[in-house]
């Protein structure tokens, strides 16, 4: 497959890229930075997104991409800032898909939050 990844150079999306590198499938990562290599697509939430034709021959986008959540005191800003950077992001990405010609059949999202320390023997759930 051909799979495009945000946050490749994260704690998970790192240890993704390679291994599913070392299956075979062809990988593009997009970063912030002038890209280095053809296997790189430059974006900058929120300026800029990937645009369409970056992304021909996309089979799947795996989107990791967020401010660290381990980089610093949660103060308000800094929550505002977590928050951001995978919202508009996502919203980038989003918006890019549906003026593709042949967009990509997977979308997956994921991003740390919060981290819940050890709680025990608590179940935890998402609800509220």
């Amino acid at each position: 497959m051909n799979i495009v990844i945000s946050g490749s150079t994260g704690l998970v999306g790192s240890h993704l890229l390679r291994y599913l590198s070392s299956k075979g499938h062809t990988m593009k990562s997009l970063v912030r930075h002038k890209p280095d290599n053809p296997s790189q697509i430059q974006w900058n939430p929120p300026q800029r997104g990937p645009e369409p034709p970056e992304l021909d021959g996309t089979d799947a986008i795996v989107h990791l991409a967020g401010e660290s959540i381990a980089s610093g005191r949660w103060t308000e800003t800094r929550k505002r800032t977590i928050r951001d950077s995978r919202v508009l992001g996502t919203r980038l990405l989003m918006e890019t898909l549906p003026r593709m010609k042949r967009p990509p059949k997977v979308f997956i999202c994921a991003s740390a939050i919060g981290y819940y320390g050890d709680r025990r023997e608590e179940i935890l759930k998402e609800a509220i």
